[in-house]
């Protein structure tokens, strides 16, 4: 005998190949997005789904929201470390389908996602990616049609200045030595000139946003900055500060439009050896 609940299963089975697509274009991580998709599950069985008018828009506004609260979760808690930078799989992952995600999207679009804040990747992923109207998108994000759209466009903006950028590797080396230049020469100013104005820079004691506090905070590095190297970080533009001959700690950069979109810092024993890293 079918039960509601079974009738409510079945539906929801209709939109779970939707969701999981909108939730792993968000989070990057297929294992996240099948927690995204079933915390959808839960909440829809734990609702009055006889009142809901529109099940699928239903479902992609709560997606959005188990989506945006992982986002910052994730942002307050300094994680998407530097080995978890792109489609790299997590614990229970798909290996496949984040492959394919990076295929799908490119690796550059997944690291320059990454620097957006939550609300300008999920209303950039949303509108663009799914075509999710902005009157919606407010509604996951709290806000109004015209600051959705604003999240939007600015985010749009980071993702079509990042593909050169981060396809050529000269021009990313040309700025990262530019940081290290201006850092071992104590230059502020220059300093603040080669970081994009909403920067961010990640590391196990946090995250840090904007030129100014990551200049601030980089200007302190001075000393082991002489003990810096160029390198390549998982295929990234970076630096390796070696200590007796040993890599003590590693920063990846993201460059966007010629200048330092993001920092992925790399302090502890553990974070070193799970990254490759190879001098240049």
């Amino acid at each position: 005998m079918t039960t509601d609940h079974d009738v409510l299963a079945q539906h929801f089975e209709a939109h779970r190949g939707h969701l999981r697509a909108v939730a792993h274009r968000v989070l990057g991580s297929s294992a996240e997005a099948e927690d995204a998709v079933q915390e959808a599950w839960f909440r829809l069985s734990r609702s009055e789904a006889a009142r809901i008018d529109n099940l699928g828009g239903w479902l992609t506004t709560v997606v959005g929201r188990v989506c945006l609260d992982m986002l910052r979760s994730r942002g307050s808690r300094g994680e998407r470390p530097l080995d978890a930078v792109g489609p790299r799989p997590a614990a229970g992952a798909d290996p496949e389908q984040d492959a394919l995600l990076a295929d799908s999207l490119g690796i550059a679009l997944l690291v320059v996602l990454d620097t957006l804040t939550p609300a300008e990747r999920l209303a950039f992923v949303l509108h663009d990616l799914f075509a999710v109207p902005f009157e919606e998108i407010a509604t996951v994000l709290g806000r109004t049609p015209a600051a959705a759209r604003q999240l939007a466009s600015r985010a749009r903006r980071r993702v079509r200045g990042a593909e050169p950028a981060a396809g050529d590797p000269v021009r990313q080396r040309a700025v990262v030595d530019a940081f290290l230049a201006a850092v071992r020469d104590g230059d502020f100013d220059a300093l603040v000139g080669v970081l994009d104005p909403d920067v961010v820079a990640r590391s196990e004691a946090g995250v840090s946003t904007g030129a100014l506090a990551v200049a601030r905070g980089a200007s302190g590095y001075t000393a082991l900055a002489g003990l810096a190297r160029p390198a390549l970080v998982d295929g990234r533009a970076g630096l390796a500060a070696l200590v007796d001959g040993r890599v003590e700690r590693v920063l990846a950069f993201t460059v966007v439009r010629d200048r330092i979109a993001a920092i992925d810092i790399a302090t502890t024993p553990e974070r070193v050896a799970k990254l490759e890293v190879r001098l240049v």
